[in-house]
């Protein structure tokens, strides 16, 4: 039977060459891996949001270039529809310049004109003189000089010149009986108005088929009596 002696406890025995320290239990520490998780997670959180970040700054590039090319291509349709209404107005007003030029030229010619229409009604347009009147009258109508102006065609005040005026019991409205000077025209443009005389119906006189119209009405009421 052993005594045990009061104030002493018992020790666990520590194996040979061991320390005090290492009898101790040590809290466990985490792997490599498990503490290499964390930071990997953050990573790629980082990593999506700079995506994110490129993506947006990327779409709003994107859209500054689209609104810059849509202005662009505005301001080149304007310009185009500039251009083109430039290019009617240069046309139109070269074929205006023409007209006038060719239009003052050919008024100067209107008396030679006059005297070879008057040549040929009094038979005197004849041998080299009237060689030279058809060529001439072959040029001018090739810069497109018409002649207009015949009788019996109503009285127009816009191609017409009355010069001479009386009444004719066989018209029914105001009538160019004579031709006194042929009118000139270049296209739609007047260079000078047939001078002409005119003859209007006599006054309070009947239209005849007005007269024919009231003569077969009183025949009419003949029978009916």
């Amino acid at each position: 039977m052993t005594e045990e002696t009061p104030g002493f406890e018992e020790k666990p025995d520590v194996p040979s060459g061991a320390t005090p320290d290492d009898a101790e239990p040590k809290a466990a520490t985490p792997s490599s891996e498990e503490a290499a998780a964390p930071a990997g997670d953050a990573n790629q959180t980082d990593d999506h949001q700079t995506d994110a970040n490129r993506t947006t700054a990327l779409t709003a590039q994107l859209d500054q270039v689209r609104t810059a090319l849509s202005e662009r291509t505005g301001d080149l349709q304007r310009l185009q529809a500039e251009y083109q209404n430039y290019r009617r107005r240069v046309e139109r007003d070269r074929v205006t310049v023409k007209e006038i030029a060719v239009a003052g030229l050919l008024s100067e010619l209107l008396p030679v004109l006059d005297d070879v229409g008057r040549a040929r009604e009094h038979g005197e347009l004849v041998g080299g003189f009237k060689s030279v009147a058809e060529s001439l009258e072959t040029v001018v109508a090739k810069l497109g000089l018409q002649q207009f102006g015949k009788e019996g065609e109503p009285f127009d005040p816009t191609i017409h010149e009355a010069l001479m005026h009386s009444y004719a019991p066989d018209v029914t409205e105001t009538t160019c009986v004579a031709i006194l000077q042929p009118g000139y025209r270049i296209g739609e443009r007047t260079i000078r108005p047939a001078r002409v005389a005119v003859a209007e119906p006599q006054p309070g006189a009947t239209p005849a088929g007005k007269e024919e119209k009231t003569d077969d009405e009183e025949s009419g009421g003949g029978e009916e009596v």
